[in-house]
This record gives structure tokens, sequence and C-alpha cells, in this order.
């Protein structure tokens, strides 16, 4: 398996790298600003929450109409175009006055175009790595999500201390105006990896075909549904700690850290493969202990360790590629992406409505309860013979 170092002198890694950095950082930024602004303007949890987590209700859109461009776009201009969408959106919602409608429909369009985002992004990914280098690059791209967000938080917080969440929307729209600029110059003009123009019936196919097979089926619940859940929790960490979430947002973040580490480089492939229902439930169970309602120092504690579980998502993606021809990997990534994202947007609007009627620490052990019977659920279904094999994919589909 190639070491980090070695990713680094792959031709257009670091470039694409370095651009996610930034547009991870512009995200966790103009997130908790966003979540900030809102919540200080309206008082409620469920705006709040979908304030920072509504571009994913968006992705269940972009999954339906346009990820059949994520491998028939050229993708150089598909992400350099996307990230300066971020850049003026991002800035507008700076501007003063807007009331929340109009911010959540800013961040629900925001999300349509970030779903096609993520395909074009890691089918380049799977493009320009080797067969056995995908697994320690996405485990790289993991471990700097991880990093950026505890900073990128940690940032935030801070700076809401001393400056306008206004002020801080736009300091993120100009990290996502450098990520566009360092795709546009770094990366090479590389021709689309399928023929065909983008279509929305393309992509019903294409989603159908991926959708046909079990095992892909279920591979692809388990990236979405108790991921999605467990987020639904992080959602409510500004209306369970106003005055702490960049803590708690910081930590899950070492937490995810700490996970990717160790099944991107630490845990070999036979024991990583038998890992992904036990980091399933590292994910969710700490958050039961929100029942409780506990003081900030437990409540670190349970959302670090909780979080080493979404390591989880590494296994679940080795194996999805596996299961996929390299013509479609981008679709495959981008529906992966857009389901996840989806599932995370629609968790954090059950959440928020849960902590409006209740309380957020309600809200989030039931969202955790659900999360560990899911993945009780899928382990039970991933046991019984398949009655069929993985269905072959057309390439041009």
């Amino acid at each position: 398996m190639p070491s980090y170092r070695s990713l680094f002198r792959t031709p257009e890694f670091t470039p694409l790298f370095l651009a996610s950095s930034a547009q991870t950082a512009a995200q966790t930024m103009g997130g908790l600003a966003l979540g900030t602004l809102v919540y200080r303007a309206t008082g409620s949890p469920l705006l709040s929450a979908l304030s920072m987590f509504g571009p994913a209700l968006a992705q269940v859109v972009g999954a339906t109409l346009l990820l059949s461009g994520s491998d028939r776009l050229p993708p150089r201009t598909a992400l350099s175009a996307i990230a300066a969408a971020f850049a003026a959106g991002t800035a507008f919602q700076a501007v003063p006055g807007l009331p929340p409608g109009v911010l959540l429909a800013v961040v629900l369009l925001l999300g349509l175009v970030a779903a096609l985002g993520g395909g074009v992004r890691w089918g380049l990914l799977n493009e320009i790595l080797t067969k056995d280098g995908y697994l320690p690059g996405r485990s790289l791209f993991n471990i700097m999500n991880g990093l950026t967000q505890t900073a990128g938080y940690a940032t935030g917080g801070l700076l809401l201390t001393v400056i306008s969440p206004r002020v801080c929307l736009l300091l993120a729209a100009a990290l996502y105006l450098t990520a566009a600029l360092t795709l546009r110059l770094g990366l090479t003009a590389r021709p689309p990896r399928s023929t065909g123009r983008p279509a929305v019936a393309a992509t019903w196919h294409t989603n159908a075909v991926l959708w046909s097979a079990r095992p892909r089926r279920l591979t692809y619940l388990g990236l979405w549904v108790p991921n999605g859940l467990v987020v639904g929790c992080e959602s409510l960490f500004v209306s369970y700690a106003p005055g702490s979430a960049g803590t708690l947002f910081a930590c899950a973040a070492v937490g995810m850290l700490v996970g990717d580490v160790t099944v991107g480089r630490l845990l070999p492939p036979a024991v990583r493969a038998h890992l992904a229902t036990p980091l399933l439930l590292v994910l969710a169970v700490p958050y039961l202990a929100f029942a409780a309602h506990p003081p900030l120092p437990v409540a670190v504690v349970c959302v670090t360790v909780a979080s080493v579980g979404f390591g989880a998502s590494l296994v679940q993606q080795e194996r999805l590629m596996s299961l996929t021809p390299d013509a479609l990997s981008g679709h495959a990534l981008g529906l992966h992406s857009a389901g996840m994202l989806t599932l995370q947007g629609v968790s954090a609007g059950v959440a928020g409505s849960l902590a409006q009627v209740t309380s957020p620490a309600t809200g989030m052990t039931v969202m955790a309860g659900a999360s560990v019977a899911v993945t009780w659920g899928l382990a039970l279904a991933g046991r019984v013979p398949a009655r069929n094999t993985v269905a072959p994919v057309d390439a041009e589909a």
C-alpha cells in the first residue's frame, strides 16, 4: 500500500488536496457562523440545525438529476465552477437583513450544486491514483478533513467571540474562492471519464443499475443511514451548548482523525474488512449518554470517542469500489456522497424537530438509538445469503 508521502508525488494530487482543505475550512467556519447567526435571530434549534446541515437536504435532488455529470464533465472545469458558486453563495449570505427563509433557500441551492461535486472529486481521485492508492488517498483526505474541521471550528468559535457571524461568512467565501483558483490553475484539463452528455435519464438509469445488486445496496445503506443519524446528533451541538459548540465540533473532528488514521494506515486489510459494524456501533453508542444531559467535559469525551467510528466509511467505500467498474467510479462515489449528505440533512431536520418539542439532549439520544438499531439490522441482513451476484454494469450507462 502506498505511503501518505508518496501520494504527494502523484501529479494533480497536491492541488486537489489543498483545494479540498480550503473548502473544508470554509464549510466549517461558514456553517458555524451561519448556524450561530440563525440561532441568535430565531432561538430555534430546528432552524439552526437546518442552516448548518441543510445543504445535505438538496443532495437527493442532485443525486436524481445531476449525477451523470460526475463522469461526463471535465473534472477541472466542474470542480472550479462549483467552488466559485460556493464563494458567491456564502458571500451573499453575509448580506445584512436577509430573513432566515432566504438564508435557508441559498443553503439548499448550494446543496444542489454540491451533489455533483462529490462525484467529480472522488472520481478524479480514483482516476489519478493507482488501484491500491485509493484507500490511503481517501484516508488522507479524511485525515485532512478532521484536522481542518478541528482548526476551522476552533477558529470559527474564537472568531465569533470577537467579530460578527457575517464577517466570518465573508472569510469563508474568500477560502472558497481560493479553492476555485487552486483547482483551475493546479489541475490539468482531463477529458470526461465516460462519453455522452449529462442527462437526467442517464442519471436515473445508472442509479438504478448501481442500486439493483443487493451487495451494493446494503453497502450504500451502511454508508448513508447510521452515519446520517449520528450527524443529526451533531446538528444539535449549537442548541445543546451554545457557548461551546465549536469545542464539541472540534472534538468530533479529532475523533474522526483518530479513526481514519487507524483504519487507513494501521490496520491490515484482513482485519479492516470485518470492522464496519463495530465501528458503526462505536459511532452511535456514546451519544446514548446524552440521555443524562451530561456536563460539557463528559460530553466532550463522548463526542470524541464516538467520532472514531466514522472510520467505518473507509471500509465501506473500499467494498463499494470493489463492486463498481472504473468507468462509473465517479457516479458510484457521487451517489454515496449525495445519499450520505441527504440522510445527514434529513437527520438534522428530524433531530431539530425532536429538540424543538423535547430538548437537544433527548433529540441526540433518540437519533443515536436509531443509528444503533439500523446498524444491527444491516448487519443481520448482510448475513443472509444473496440470491444473486453483483449485476454487471454497463460502463456507458
